[in-house]
């Protein structure tokens, strides 16, 4: 997944990109733009802990019917995007449906625009995904974008947020506080956040990476305070700085991630977790619920 790199200055590194080849090295994305992420983290170990109804519970339609917005951040190419559209729609292999958009509309975006080039030329959703350029560290530019896609459906903040392996890439460019910026704004734009944080080992293995490469380290990686135990850092942060609860965890990824659901403490009253997907999550013993 994609995160996000410091603005490039004089069209430096714009005009390398358009005399040189765009070849990486195996690990040689140092965020996260890895050219085919979903061969090595494929979406169906992040689908099998999801239930394909949660959108629908979190979100019963009432007698006017508006879309679920959701907001991808760090999409790559769209794999796992289209992969989270089908999923929660019970869309088959091949299968379309012409209501599908008005359900559920899904805003991703990556700061690689060769990446987000292949997401929209290969989505065969192209009416319920939207795929930007956007490097989400950049207030400015996240604010116009994201606010124009709000104000297309009357909103001003998004149903759920998509954090999908992204918060180590974005800690390693932008230290210990532009982590705590990056879940600040993301919080503050999502009723729900589902964040799959990356453990510390893959800190660790990143930069191993880089160094083999003969690449420069990571800036802050050195330096970096919050250490160890990431997704507990996340779920402390979120909750005690950034107003969010800890609703449940839905299990681990094969790879050693764990899918955390919060949800804004001010969206409590107008979306209430059904008390029905706690007692099934219970019963599978597959879904572990802190509640306050």
């Amino acid at each position: 997944m994609a995160a996000s790199m410091k603005q490039a200055t004089g069209g430096v590194e714009d005009t390398a990109a358009e005399e040189e080849p765009r070849v990486l090295e195996p690990g040689a994305a140092p965020f996260g733009n890895f050219p085919h992420y979903s061969r090595f983290h494929p979406p169906e170990q992040r689908l099998r802990l999801l239930p394909p109804e949660l959108l629908r519970r979190l979100f019963p339609q009432g007698p006017e019917t508006r879309p679920i917005l959701g907001l991808d951040v760090g999409c790559n190419s769209g794999d796992l995007s289209v992969a989270l559209y089908k999923h929660f729609l019970s869309l088959h292999d091949g299968e379309t449906c012409s209501d599908a958009s008005r359900e559920l509309h899904l805003l991703c975006c990556d700061i690689d625009p060769v990446l987000v080039e292949r997401a929209e030329k290969e989505c065969p959703f192209p009416d319920g995904l939207t795929f930007i350029t956007l490097d989400f560290m950049n207030h400015r530019t996240r604010k116009v974008l994201l606010s124009s896609f709000l104000s297309q459906f009357g909103r001003s903040v998004f149903d759920i947020g998509f954090c999908m392996s992204i918060t180590m890439w974005i800690h390693l460019n932008h230290g210990d506080q532009g982590l705590w910026e990056f879940l600040a704004h993301l919080s503050s734009l999502c009723c729900y956040l589902l964040v799959e944080p990356q453990p510390w080992k893959c800190y660790r293995a990143a930069a191993r990476r880089l160094r083999k490469l003969g690449l420069h380290d990571f800036d802050h990686f050195r330096s970096l305070a919050i250490r160890g135990d990431m997704a507990n850092h996340i779920v402390q942060i979120l909750t005690q700085d950034h107003g969010m609860e800890l609703v449940c965890c839905f299990g681990n990824t094969s790879w050693d991630r764990s899918l955390l659901l919060f949800r804004a403490k001010q969206a409590t009253e107008t979306h209430p977790i059904p008390e029905s997907l706690i007692e099934e999550g219970k019963e599978r013993n597959r879904i572990r619920f802190w509640r306050q």
